[in-house]
């Protein structure tokens, strides 16, 4: 869900009525209404917050009728609710866009760590949170129960490097929600040094590795 500046395409909708909001293959210009309509709807949230959007001025600024706007959702609320799978879509999506061009576990794990402090640092989900605090605050309980399951996913490869250097199993869902509980917090509450942002995670985390490699070592040598 990155909440950067412009709005990234999502699936076309189903006509309300039809499939209520499950998503259905993209067709584009249907897939370009959406996310025209989807676009408008992030500027006014973080214009006027989210109790105070209106149809009639998410139709005005998305270029869109009343009628087209009502054949992908019912309701202001089903609008929302879109926006904000939206929203986490796009930030798993970059998220994997990210970090699986590497093969190398500490590359990878390198990249990962970079797009969340990227995330963390500079994109709009601080002026979310400002704009809308409930709304993003339950968005953002959803994007940590959904991020626990990507990252381990994404990181299956450095895990298995850590527990081979270890010689032991890494608890895989503590580092992941540590990781993500890192980056919700930093825009929760701010570092007052942000320039650290999650690499003193991943400070912490190396460091547990490296001990953790000089334990086992020196178990096998008093055997």
């Amino acid at each position: 869900m990155e909440l950067e500046s412009a709005v990234n395409p999502m699936p076309a909708l189903a006509p309300a009525g039809a499939h209520g909001s499950t998503p259905v293959k993209a067709m584009g210009r249907a897939e370009a209404t959406v996310a025209a309509i989807l676009a408008a709807t992030e500027q006014i949230v973080l214009r006027e917050g989210s109790e105070r959007i209106s149809i009639l001025d998410v139709c005005q600024l998305a270029g869109v009728s009343r009628g087209t706007f009502y054949r992908y959702f019912s309701s202001q609320d089903e609008l929302l609710d879109a926006f904000a799978r939206h929203k986490r879509a796009s930030f798993q999506q970059a998220m994997a866009d990210a970090v699986t061009p590497h093969a190398e576990p500490a590359a990878r794990f390198h990249a990962l760590v970079r797009y969340l402090d990227n995330y963390a640092a500079h994109g709009q989900a601080r002026l979310l949170l400002g704009a809308a605090p409930e709304y993003t605050l339950r968005l953002f309980g959803r994007l940590f129960n959904e991020s626990l399951v990507r990252i381990e996913e994404l990181m299956r490869s450095v895990f298995d490097a850590w527990d081979a250097r270890l010689g032991i199993r890494t608890d895989r869902e503590l580092v992941c929600e540590l990781m993500i509980r890192c980056v919700l917090s930093e825009l929760v509450v701010p570092n007052k040094r942000p320039q650290d942002g999650v690499q003193r995670i991943v400070t912490f985390l190396y460091s547990i590795v490296d001990c953790g490699a000089r334990t086992a070592l020196q178990n096998q040598l008093q055997k």
